[in-house]
């Protein structure tokens, strides 16, 4: 018996040992075609915007990476998709605090362990926007008319129950009223129709609504967050001008890409190597940054615990504040 466990064991030792040199060899030559980069929002978003900019850069490396805009589900249905996908690091995702979102309340069979986290792409400070041409033009003035029409004042998000929707209802709480929310499946439809009219106020990136802060269609009134954005100056935060959007501790919105949970070691540290350096490259960076958001070196198991404290951090606000919602 002891004779046939050791032949056993030899046996599974050396194929362990042939499949680890087949898996270097592969990794080695990674990649040998094209990545899918699956954006789990439409077109023309702010990480649609950096997934093609990414795949611009590496492109002249020799990579080819095509991007794959799966929209639905406040981005939970290209992030399955991710999950479920060959996990051969020819398929990744990009996550963002809107799949932490839905993960951290339960409204996704999906959860963080089913994907291998390889690089944080940027973290953005929100704004809340209005028409050009409407009733309100800063910050106390929109807060009045909330308190003034409670249950009325429409705010667009993209998605539902994710950070976006968080400082919606905020707007409504810090005066002690309510606000109707208005989820799309991308920034792109939000920012076209408040500059249509078809709502009050939107909660978007800097990215997603600058071509219209620049064009005079809307009008930025302040910034979710505790410091000013460095590319636009002039915009107050909302604890400057006095109203408490984190009552509940600080919320960090950021995008993130993962591969499928069981992609060799092996094939994840190509991909870091890989897309961290996209990410890293001065014009990814210049872009990014004049779009208000922030680039950092987040990578592999750090990124991992990163995503696991802001889930954990959602799971608690997103119980409070919705269930607060009036």
């Amino acid at each position: 018996m002891n004779t046939f466990k050791t032949v056993v064991n030899s046996i599974a030792a050396s194929a362990f040992g042939v499949f680890m040199a087949f898996g270097s060899a592969i990794a080695a030559d990674f990649p040998t075609r094209e990545i899918k980069l699956v954006v789990p929002w439409n077109v023309g978003g702010s990480n649609d915007i950096s997934a093609r900019l990414i795949s611009k850069i590496l492109a002249d490396e020799g990579v080819t990476v095509v991007v794959d805009n799966v929209a639905g589900a406040t981005g939970t249905i290209g992030m399955t998709k991710v999950a479920n996908a060959e996990p051969d690091g020819y398929t990744i995702g990009m996550g963002t605090s809107s799949t932490m979102a839905m993960i951290a309340q339960g409204l996704t069979p999906l959860k963080n362990d089913q994907f291998a986290p390889i690089a944080r792409v940027t973290t953005d400070q929100l704004l809340l926007l209005v028409p050009k041409g409407g009733p309100v033009k800063d910050v106390d003035g929109f807060e009045a008319m909330v308190k003034k029409n409670p249950g009325k004042i429409s705010i667009g998000t993209p998605g539902s129950n994710n950070l976006n929707h968080i400082f919606a209802v905020m707007t409504g709480n810090v005066v002690n009223s309510s606000v109707v929310t208005v989820p799309y499946t991308g920034g792109a439809k939000v920012i076209i129709d408040l500059a249509g009219k078809q709502i009050d106020a939107a909660v978007l990136k800097p990215s997603e609504s600058k071509a219209q802060i620049d064009s005079n269609m809307v009008i930025p009134l302040g910034v979710f967050a505790n410091e000013r954005i460095k590319s636009m100056p002039n915009i107050p935060t909302f604890k400057e001008k006095g109203y408490n959007v984190f009552p509940y501790g600080p919320l960090v919105q950021m995008a993130y890409l993962v591969a499928p949970a069981k992609t060799p070691p092996e094939i994840q540290e190509k991909l870091i190597a890989i897309f961290n350096k996209a990410i890293q490259d001065p014009r990814f960076k210049a872009a990014s940054e004049d779009g208000g958001a922030r680039v950092d070196s987040l990578t592999g198991k750090a990124l991992g615990a990163e995503i696991i404290a802001v889930t954990n951090t959602l799971s608690e606000v997103g119980k409070k504040v919705f269930s607060e919602k009036k």
